[in-house]
């Protein structure tokens, strides 16, 4: 017997055998539903004692003429600036078309991510979201099928709808290809964990091949598959002895920099910019120069990366464009609910400057 309080229009959709968002708009009456369905899933609320919100429901029927923005930054993250640039480009959008938008941070933690977006649906008229749960079914279960959702820079698992996302890939392997024409061999990889969180990654290292569990649309998952195809493309060995993954902090990456460099690599590519900063100290206390004992490509383009000596090379993402689409996105979503799914990847550009 499932307790009153628990219920859920998860629990409605399973018991009636139809899709939460069936059981959606039998309540809110969105969308035809044949009346022997209709009948079935109120027969199954009256069962479970299921009772709609009826309050949120008004408020989800009255225009804000607002947008959320969910964000996934930790304290200690460099990539403040790379979503300022998407927010602004969301606000310059929605201000045109006459929308606000609320900014919040889940921090990377899932659950605070959820705490948020049950928030958010009942006070905005659409939502934009660059995930930190891996799996859509979380996030499924705490919003709407109906909502107006577009997600950003990464995707969970089972997601298919409206989103924006940067060609990782294809930036990667050209920023690899480079380094490889240019001489270098011995390319070591340094970069986050896989995934969004670090709870349920399982990363092994078996015959000079990364396997890994739980794989889904993240920059950090892509990033890897391009530089082994750069590597296999140009006829370069795989070494797995120059591949290293840690946390996103400046500590990880001087002291992974510190272990590929006692492998001999001769050239770096670091694609985490927080790593990245720990890198550059790293090498700098070697007392190696770059790119004479050491070439280097980092991940993303901020301003310090051009004040360093040399300055840096590297793959810049079109912050300011992601957050201009992904308003596009969310107001057509808005106004045509039904139309097809629009999902967009966005070129990266590679900067090269003197450090290779």
């Amino acid at each position: 017997m499932i307790n009153k309080k628990s219920v859920r229009i998860k629990d409605v959709a399973e018991k009636a055998k139809v899709s939460t968002a069936t059981v959606s708009h039998v309540i809110n009456n969105t969308r035809y539903v044949s009346e022997e369905v209709t009948r079935k899933v109120k027969e199954v609320m009256k069962e479970l004692n299921y009772q709609p919100n009826s309050a949120a429901r008004s408020l989800r029927s009255s225009k804000t003429d607002t947008i959320g923005l969910i964000i996934p930054l930790k304290r200690e993250e460099t990539s403040k600036s790379f979503f300022m640039s998407i927010a602004e480009g969301i606000e310059e959008e929605l201000k045109i078309n006459g929308y606000n938008l609320i900014l919040s941070n889940s921090k990377e933690d899932p659950e605070q991510e959820l705490n948020l977006i049950n928030m958010f649906k009942t006070k905005v008229d659409g939502l934009i979201l660059a995930p930190a749960n891996e799996d859509f079914n979380n996030i499924k279960d705490t919003v709407d099928s109906n909502f107006p959702l577009v997600m950003i820079d990464r995707l969970p698992i089972g997601f298919d709808g409206d989103y924006v996302l940067v060609d990782n890939f294809q930036g990667t392997y050209d920023g690899i290809t480079d380094l490889i024409q240019s001489g270098y061999k011995n390319i070591g990889f340094l970069s986050a964990d896989f995934g969004i969180t670090t709870s349920n990654e399982k990363l092994e290292v078996s015959r000079g091949e990364m396997k890994f569990e739980n794989y889904f649309n993240n920059p950090n998952n892509e990033r890897f598959e391009a530089y082994k195809a750069a590597l296999s493309n140009n006829k370069v060995s795989f070494n797995h002895n120059y591949v290293l993954f840690g946390e996103s902090s400046l500590q990880s990456g001087y002291d992974l920099t510190k272990q590929l460099i006692s492998q001999g690599i001769d050239a770096l590519f670091i694609a985490n910019n927080i790593m990245t900063i720990g890198s550059i100290q790293c090498i700098q206390e070697l007392k190696l120069k770059i790119p004479n004992d050491i070439a280097v490509i980092c991940y993303d383009n901020y301003g310090w990366t051009e004040i360093t000596t040399p300055p840096l090379s590297a793959i810049k993402q079109p912050a300011f464009d992601i957050g201009v689409r992904a308003a596009e996105l969310i107001l057509n979503r808005i106004k045509n609910p039904n139309s097809i799914r629009d999902q967009i990847q966005l070129k990266t550009e590679n900067l090269k400057r003197s450090s290779y």
